[in-house]
């Protein structure tokens, strides 16, 4: 398109490509070719390629425009006071946490701690978070984070079965859970053939319900505080397990479940320092006994040591257990929300026990203050402790309703009156407006009430409720309380971690791409922020219409006729994606139809997903080339005709080539009555030149942490919303909370908010507005340009796995580094830990194939980026060489001996048999910009033989 004099000068497309046109012109030269058209013939298979214009994506937006526009459309929500509570609670978000840690790309754009010695900062962070769940909980050990309540419940749900082993069928789910959490938990029970029962605690039959568990809530979704000891009891007695949903902040005046009898305690660490969001992304968390350690799902941070024996954080027991245990995973959790659950451990640090409890005591105060008042007006309010919930009754609440809507304030309704959650964003003059609508609405005027006098009254919890142990006893949550030391603090952490804001994270399958300032703006707009999940779809119509363009892109950019946004992560996608096969199967009587076919090149989430949903997994093998074995699918899809229900595909393959068979891949499956899943991890190379729907799939998840561009945030959040055909559409989850989610047929909830991490859709919503169709389409080209010219240029230093039909690899490409374990002693693992030492973060390690590194350098990196990668890789084969010639020692390299700390490098004792600056200064451009590693090389067996996961932080500075 040309441009004209007066259009906009701030295009983001331009801006997002690394390389210049110029560049791009010499790539392609290099490369033999004469055009991105060209090149991208030569990679995706012309029997796929896109035919059409895709008109339902928008033209480019410039950056100004863009953000325009998505005001106008933030404007059109309502930001009202909201005390509708259900595990959403307001808080004050400290500006030091936000500004510092949630706008901050050395933050937000961190990528999964796999290489653990540049990720010491987030490590710690996470570990505090563990530490503070595990305290507040009264349970030894935490994970560091899961996706969202309800999630978790369901994960608590899945470890108390595994720990029972799967002797019994049962679980309970006690009335007061929260509705939304008892939905999710009761669609992921129902295809690995779980019977849920509800009723009060009390009435939990053990044995004659053959009961492997019990979900309490603690305080309940009332607000009542019931004493469960005597449920826990019982339910030991029967060898079921008990697992509590909680609130941290009551936990500091509470009891903690640990010291009562509960095995697994999970919840939202929404309220310490997240805003509402429209539902999220929040950090949930689970801890458990020291007995169900191992079987903790997601991931868990724990202490080892480095050489020098220095203490060092690291990923711990369950780090990819999918990919280790594949279909015998107790989880497909292979994310989390670190994120946020830095932004909570941040408000713990920040706070302290002083001051968390101080908050919890004037949440409580005012509840209770509020209670009075209301008794008072006339209205019945359920007695017993409470924390911060009250449940009111009245005879005629419709009138109390209307005098709420006129004062604009949003309570949870029943159908005999209201519940109201208090939170610590509440003043006296929300109190004096929430009495005000009750008076008028029960037409009651007793006169001016003293609310501080009323609070002052508020009477201490009774016996056996009260909370008499300590927590948050470690320094790091009694050292920061001024801004100037917290500052320091989280500066001191963000400079242990390696991110996008320092070089290209070339992980292959993760797509670590620009995260456009632009498109992060409006995440902190409180238009966005200061919305409850539950509010009236009234008040949050400009999230509606960000919904439907998302939804209509998202659509036209695969092919689908329909999308769900509800999936938080990736592997919900998977999830929710194989429920609406089974959903459609069942729908048409084929009740029976439970094989699922997964290459065995698939991501380890695939089969984990496949037996969530009901599936039992049937491997597909692989030829010599990588691509899927079409003579073995089609002898697995007629051995198993009668009950193929799916198969699940990723494209383009997981060793990142377009395989030419995937038309007929997906034939063969529908031939037989099974319908096709297609992993959308790597949508990158396929966006604006092919569309999943269009060569067969029936439904695909999207990354839009990958290809859309919302941050990674060092390993969450993440969101991964699914595409389906018209047949399937009918069976999109839906929400028991929120009408119009999903289809007339819906699955139930996959998460525990309708539209699942709404806050953070602005972003994609962005990046497709700024790019338009042929940015979008560019940037796929660029990104296949990219990973061809990387591949060029390392070939002739190390081999290149897997190649396409005309030479070219996808978005991404394996480079083999067995030989050298061979030649030089030297592994896979060593060269990655000394890529550390050139300043970069090693691509993924030993994943699809053992031994091998898997390189995406994606559309956002300069060529003058890729060609220092490139050296650094050709620099590392020559240090190998002269291990083979003997010019280095076989063990005393800068290999084997990588990482180099700054403290290695000064000191005194230098013993190694190469010098100081091949260690620590190996390219000239270390010397202008060098990220130096807070440790060495950490013991990853010390640490697994040692484990501690809430053990005191170490930082240097202690």
């Amino acid at each position: 398109m040309t441009r004209r004099v007066l259009d906009p000068v701030d295009a983001f497309a331009p801006r997002h490509l690394g390389p210049r046109d110029a560049d791009v012109a010499s790539m392609l030269a290099t490369l033999g070719v004469d055009s991105l058209e060209t090149l991208a013939d030569q990679a995706v298979p012309p029997s796929i390629r896109v035919d059409r214009s895709l008109d339902a994506l928008p033209d480019g937006l410039s950056e100004s425009d863009a953000l325009a526009l998505l005001r106008s459309m933030a404007s059109k929500n309502e930001v009202r006071r909201t005390w509708i509570g259900m595990g959403y609670y307001g808080t004050n978000v400290p500006p030091v946490i936000q500004r510092n840690v949630l706008e901050s790309p050395a933050w937000y754009t961190q990528y999964t701690p796999y290489q653990a010695e540049i990720a010491q900062g987030r490590l710690e962070a996470l570990l505090n978070f563990q530490t503070m769940v595990a305290d507040l909980t009264g349970l030894p050990i935490a994970n560091a984070s899961l996706l969202d309540e309800a999630t978790a419940a369901a994960e608590a749900m899945a470890l108390c079965r595994a720990a029972t082993r799967g002797k019994k069928s049962g679980f309970f789910v006690e009335d007061g859970v929260h509705p939304h959490v008892v939905a999710v938990v009761a669609a992921r029970a129902k295809p690995i053939g779980v019977e849920i029962h509800r009723g009060a605690a009390a009435d939990a039959d053990f044995a004659g319900q053959d009961l492997f568990g019990i979900l309490l809530q603690y305080p309940n979704t009332d607000g009542a505080i019931e004493d469960y000891a005597a449920v826990a009891e019982a339910a030991h007695a029967s060898k079921a397990l008990v697992a509590v949903a909680t609130d941290l902040l009551a936990l500091t005046l509470l009891t903690p479940p640990g010291e009562w009898g509960a095995d697994v305690a999970v919840g939202s660490a929404q309220r310490f320092g997240v805003p509402f969001g429209l539902g999220g992304p929040h950090a949930a968390f689970m801890s458990v006994t020291e007995k169900h350690q191992r079987k903790l799902p997601g991931r868990v941070v724990g202490v080892s040591i480095d050489p020098a024996g220095r203490p060092a954080y690291r990923l711990a027991i369950q780090t990819r257990e999918q990919h280790i245990r594949r279909d015998k995973a107790t989880s497909n959790i292979c994310t989390a929300q670190v994120l946020l659950a830095i932004m909570a451990s941040m408000y713990g640090v920040y706070h302290g026990p002083g001051g968390l409890t101080a908050i919890a005591r004037r949440v409580r105060a005012a509840t209770h203050a509020l209670a009075v008042a209301l008794e008072a007006l006339g209205a019945t309010v359920d007695g017993g402790p409470r924390f911060g919930t009250l449940r009111v009754r009245l005879a005629n609440p419709d009138a109390v309703a209307a005098a709420l809507e006129r004062a604009r304030i949003n309570l949870r309704r029943y159908d005999d009156g209201f519940g109201i959650s208090l939170d610590e964003t509440v003043t006296r003059g929300d109190l004096a407006a929430l009495i005000a609508a009750f008076s008028d609405g029960l037409d009651s005027r007793p006169g001016e009430f003293d609310l501080d006098a009323l609070a002052a009254d508020t009477p201490e919890l009774p016996a056996g409720f009260a909370r008499s142990s300590e927590f948050l006893t470690h320094p790091v949550f009694n050292s920061h309380h001024s801004e100037t030391e917290m500052l320091r603090y989280i500066h001191s952490l963000q400079a242990g971690d390696l991110s996008l804001a320092f070089s290209m994270i070339a992980l292959g399958s993760c797509t670590m791409k620009l995260n456009g300032t632009s498109q992060m703006v409006p995440v902190t707009w409180p238009e966005f922020g200061n919305i409850h999940p539950f509010a009236p779809r009234a008040q949050w119509s400009g999230y509606s219409a960000m919904f439907d363009d998302l939804e209509r892109w998202l659509a036209e950019a695969t092919g689908f006729d329909a999308v769900s946004l509800q999936p938080n992560a990736g592997s919900q996608g998977e999830y929710a994606g194989l429920l609406t096969i089974k959903a459609w199967q069942e729908a048409r009587g084929e009740h029976g139809r439970d094989v699922c076919l997964i290459p065995t090149s698939a991501h380890g989430t695939n089969p984990a997903s496949a037996v969530m949903a009901g599936f039992r997994v049937v491997g597909v093998a692989c030829d010599e080339d990588g691509n899927i074995d079409v003579d073995d699918l089609r002898v697995r899809a007629a051995e198993h005709a009668d009950r193929l229900g799916a198969l699940m595909v990723t494209y383009p393959s997981t060793h990142g080539v377009f395989e030419t068979s995937i038309r007929e891949v997906c034939a063969v499956v529908h031939e037989h009555g099974g319908r096709v899943y297609l992993d959308g991890a790597n949508m990158n190379a396929q966006v604006g030149l092919c569309r999943p729907a269009d060569y067969g799939a029936d439904v695909c998840h999207l990354n839009l942490h990958k290809t859309f561009c919302i941050p990674h945030g060092g390993g969450g959040p993440g969101m991964g919303p699914i595409g389906v055909t018209a047949e399937l559409a009918p069976f999109l989850p839906g929400h028991p909370l929120v009408e119009g989610v999903g289809g007339a047929q819906a699955i139930g909830p996959v998460s525990a908010a309708p539209y699942g991490s709404p806050s953070i859709l602005p972003i994609p919503w962005m990046y497709i507005a700024t790019m338009g169709r042929d940015g979008l389409t560019k940037a796929t080209q660029v990104a296949i340009l990219n990973a061809n010219y990387m591949a060029e240029r390392l070939s002739s230093t190390f081999e290149v796995l897997y190649r396409g039909p005309n030479g070219r690899v996808a978005h991404e490409f394996i480079l083999d580094m067995r030989p050298f374990k061979k030649s030089a002693g030297v592994t896979v693992t060593d060269i990655a830990k000394r890529l550390m030492d050139y300043g970069f973060h090693a691509p993924t390690v030993s994943f699809p194939v053992v031994g091998t590194l898997m390189i995406e350098p994606t559309e956002s990196e300069s060529r003058a980026e890729l060609d220092r990668f490139c050296d650094a890789l050709i620099a590392i084969r020559e240090e190998i060489r002269a291990i083979e010639e003997g010019r280095l020692d076989a063990e005393d390299n800068p290999l084997k001996r990588a990482p180099h700390t700054a403290v290695d490098i000064a000191s005194e004792g230098w013993d190694r048999g190469y010098s100081r600056e091949l260690g620590a200064y190996p390219a000239p451009w270390v010397r202008a910009h060098k990220f130096w590693p807070l440790v060495g090389r950490i013991d990853e067996a010390y640490g697994d033989r040692n484990l501690m996961c809430t053990c005191p932080p170490w930082h240097p500075s202690q």
